[in-house]
């Protein structure tokens, strides 16, 4: 079990979903590819890691915008949730150092997720790996104004779990998270040091 301590004054904890407390992006990776190359649209997989926490539609408009192509960016959206969920949940792994922190302190404090990805699909993984009745909270980009790098989803979760942002710690393993959080004003914990070795070499 990690030895990590919890911030003087914190009474809040909010993770990002996928990557953070799921090592579910491989699988995320594999239904985008399968979903894009019907549209003619690509997705390098380096790019697909530095984008970790951007929202799904937000992925969708990038990559159509760079082939300078118009897409129905909902529809595509829908299909790549669909194609990620029918795809073997037994590939989903939890990133067991940072569930081991949310298993210490349920009970104690309010813990809540934020998550780039949409409600169905974050419940989906959680329940797979059965930690979904850890979280008071599930907040998701379809629940706020603008999608992480903005703080909104950040801020939302610390509202619905009643705790001042500050008063948070915020666990993320993407670049656009890690901003969110902090421009939310709270402590930043970057778990990338606590994940298995993913990604292109």
């Amino acid at each position: 079990m990690l030895n990590w301590t919890l911030p003087a004054k914190c009474c809040g904890l909010i993770f990002d979903c996928d990557g953070t407390l799921i090592d579910s992006m491989p699988l995320h990776y594999q239904a985008w590819v399968a979903v894009l190359r019907r549209y003619n649209l690509e997705f390098p997989e380096q790019r697909f890691y530095e984008w970790a926490g951007v929202s799904v539609e937000e992925i969708v408009h990038r990559l159509a915008a760079a082939r300078g192509l118009v897409v129905d960016v909902k529809t595509i959206a829908e299909e790549r949730d669909h194609c990620f969920h029918s795809l073997a949940q037994s590939a989903l792994r939890p990133v067991e150092a940072v569930v081991d922190i949310a298993r210490r302190f349920h009970g104690q404090l309010p813990l809540a997720v934020a998550t780039g990805s949409t409600q169905a699909s974050a419940e989906m993984s959680l329940r797979g790996i059965g930690i979904l009745d850890l979280f008071d909270v599930i907040v998701s980009s379809h629940d706020v104004g603008r999608p992480k790098p903005s703080p909104d989803v950040f801020l939302v979760a610390a509202e619905r779990i009643a705790v001042t942002p500050q008063k948070c710690v915020a666990f993320e393993d993407g670049d656009a998270g890690l901003q969110a959080a902090r421009e939310a004003g709270m402590h930043v914990v970057d778990v990338r040091p606590w994940l298995p070795v993913r990604g292109p070499e």
